[in-house]
């Protein structure tokens, strides 16, 4: 059983009967669901995860107000709720405390993206990292008749504004390019095998981040980038079988041609879609041909790089 399953039929078991039995008055203002940190929210737990933050839980979300009014109440009676449920307890590390219980919509919010809501302007999305979203987006709501956290969320789920996504784009072919197509190389050159490495494996993150944002989803955090990649419909399943033959390859030439034709194929994509008509190989090339396209003119005279 994956971690997000067992944490709505607990809650289906558990947490539904407390909210209409204990909080009656407050059974159509809570939300209940199973977000944010973990990989269980991506649907990526195995039996490795298992050892730690992972077992019998779920979140609650309540409005200011109403937190204010029932929060520690309605805590204590959560963590009154059975600790073993279908042979499964939770299993809570040094650092994953916090993770499920009861929490105040806006603060929910604040603390992984910093806001308690969605962003309202073009500024604001753009200083939101794919994976402090992919955090609030992930997982499921399983109950939330009042509306109010699904509402974000949705915000949230509908992607970053066409002009915040070009100019995040722009900016992964500027990084992709200059690391793979043009370090990786001249750090061999210089026998620095510690910048050739490095110019890799930022590569292969960047042009992970930047294939997300084709497809429109939010790159998660680095430990699942590949293994949410392979599920991508545009490149995706492309990009997890070069990048797997290039990371275990060992010849520095056959490296460098997998990431030529990396950057060749995210090229076409580009293409495409119309936000490129460069006929460059170049990667690097792309970037600033895209970023003119951003229509506001604010947003369009930041430095390419910014993204």
């Amino acid at each position: 059983m994956n971690g997000l399953e067992l944490a709505e039929r607990y809650f289906t078991a558990h947490g539904l009967p407390l909210i209409r039995d204990s909080f009656p008055e407050y059974k159509d203002r809570i939300a209940a669901g199973l977000v944010g940190l973990g990989s269980e929210c991506l649907g990526f737990d195995d039996e490795f995860s298992r050892d730690h933050d992972w077992g019998t839980g779920f979140c609650l979300w309540l409005t200011k107000p109403d937190y204010n009014r029932i929060g520690s109440t309605l805590l204590t009676a959560y963590h009154g709720l059975p600790a073993l449920f279908e042979g499964f307890e939770r299993v809570t590390s040094e650092w994953g405390d916090g993770r499920v219980g009861v929490f105040e919509t806006g603060a929910f919010y604040r603390r992984l993206l910093g806001r308690p809501d969605a962003p309202e302007t073009l500024v604001d999305w753009l200083r939101l990292q794919e994976n402090n979203l992919s955090v609030c987006t992930s997982g499921e709501v399983f109950y939330d008749p009042l509306g109010e956290f699904s509402g974000i969320r949705r915000c949230l789920l509908a992607f970053y504004p066409d002009d915040v996504r070009i100019a995040k784009m722009s900016a992964r072919c500027m990084v992709v390019g200059q690391s793979g197509q043009y370090n990786y190389l001249r750090s061999l050159w210089r026998h620095d095998y510690f910048a050739a490495q490095y110019a890799e494996t930022k590569f292969c993150a960047d042009v992970m981040s930047l294939v997300y944002l084709l497809n429109r989803r939010y790159a998660p955090y680095y430990k699942w980038l590949m293994r949410g990649v392979r599920d991508l419909p545009l490149l995706g399943a492309f990009l997890f079988e070069n990048i797997s033959a290039m990371v275990a390859s060992g010849d520095h030439e056959q490296k460098r041609t997998i990431m030529d034709e990396i950057c060749a194929a995210v090229i076409r994509e580009l293409q495409a879609e119309g936000l490129s008509d460069s006929t460059s190989r170049f990667l690097v090339d792309h970037g600033p041909v895209m970023h003119e396209k951003i229509v506001d003119p604010a947003l369009r005279n930041l430095d390419v790089w910014i993204g």
